[in-house]
């Protein structure tokens, strides 16, 4: 009772509780409290006065806060490549950073996420290399369901599709397809399409398959033709994904200062309620049957402390009862000796009045 416990998780975890996000770790050093520890109990000192020198009173510790959560890590990324296995990923990411991911020319090569920083011009990029996708990978085919989750927080998705698939254009829709399934937030994701490993194909073939892509490619989604190992249009990529994530972070900005401007200008009646401290001492009585049920912050506070095992304990908690006025409402209510009152929703605290 009275501690909140401090736990160290990595950057980029989010905490869920029944299904809500309630925490998200983006900041090294970040803190959330996520559940509180439980008030602690006056000890009798604490009630020690000039005409009780040696009180018999002490007051329990309440309990903390218990919850089921659910920790997931997801990594922290301004550009996620996705794409096929054996898209060239991989090679991709090793050329534009320092990163060393396995490289091979079979599928599932990368079997884990891999970042990289890239520069571009005087800036960079940090890029995730996330593993081939494949059809089906929403409902856990493949590495799919895996490896998903750390494209959500990316800004720019760079879509990859190796020039020799027998259809790009199907390629492309099966892989957004997947990021459509799996989550609306990647649906809606921008991004950058991307016709790799040209190196060997003549200038005729390149652009076949670039007219077959912009058949089903939104107009305004950018389509780039590229060979990392001859460093073909690379630079250009990186340059168009920066442009592109200034304009994502732009819009983003934009909407917050007009929601802050809408807050301060607002001229809707302000909503009149109870102060804090009210809605602290605030009770209610309900009767049920031959029972009433007391609720309310403070008295389910000091009923939370009571150590109903001990006379003292208990009589203390009748006094706080009466000073409260709670008494006069279950006397109109009807109370009568032998009834019970419970104190709290739960049901965990009770009395019998005249006992």
């Amino acid at each position: 009772a009275g501690q909140d416990l401090l736990v160290n998780v990595p950057v980029g975890t989010q905490v869920m509780h029944d299904g809500q996000m309630i925490a998200d770790v983006v900041l090294v050093g970040q803190q959330h409290i996520i559940a509180r520890g439980g008030d602690g109990g006056f000890g009798n000192a604490h009630f020690k006065s000039s005409t009780r020198q040696a009180p018999k009173v002490a007051e329990l510790g309440e309990k903390g806060e218990i919850l089921d959560l659910t920790l997931e890590l997801k990594l922290l990324a301004d550009v996620g490549l996705v794409g096929f296995p054996n898209a060239g990923k991989s090679t991709f990411l090793s050329v534009v950073s320092n990163a060393k991911p396995e490289i091979a020319d079979y599928p599932f090569t990368t079997l884990t996420p891999n970042l990289g920083v890239a520069e571009v011009d005087d800036s960079s990029l940090l890029v995730a290399d996330i593993p081939g996708l494949i059809e089906g990978a929403a409902e856990g085919k493949g590495l799919g369901d895996e490896f998903l989750r750390h494209v959500e927080r990316t800004e720019v998705l760079i879509h990859m599709i190796d020039i020799y698939e027998p259809d790009v254009a199907k390629a492309y829709q099966t892989i957004n397809q997947e990021l459509a399934a799996y989550s609306s937030v990647l649906a809606t994701r921008p991004q950058i399409v991307t016709l790799t490993k040209i190196e060997g194909l003549p200038a005729d073939g390149i652009e076949q398959q670039m007219d077959k892509l912009r058949q089903v490619v939104p107009a305004n989604t950018p389509i780039f033709a590229i060979s990392s190992q001859a460093h073909i249009g690379v630079t250009e990529l990186l340059r168009s994904a920066k442009s592109l994530i200034d304009q994502v972070r732009l819009a983003a900005q934009k909407v917050i200062d007009e929601q802050r401007d809408a807050n301060e200008t607002s001229n809707e009646l302000p909503v009149i309620g109870l102060a804090p401290q009210q809605q602290y001492d605030a009770w209610h009585v309900r009767r049920d049957d031959h029972r009433f049920i007391v609720t309310g912050h403070k008295i389910e506070k000091f009923a939370a402390r009571t150590n109903f095992d001990t006379e003292p304990g208990r009589r203390r908690l009748w006094d706080i009862i009466s000073k409260m006025g709670i008494i006069h409402e279950l006397i109109r209510q009807g109370l009568k000796p032998g009834n019970q009152i419970v104190i709290g929703r739960a049901g965990l605290h009770k009395l019998t009045y005249g006992q």
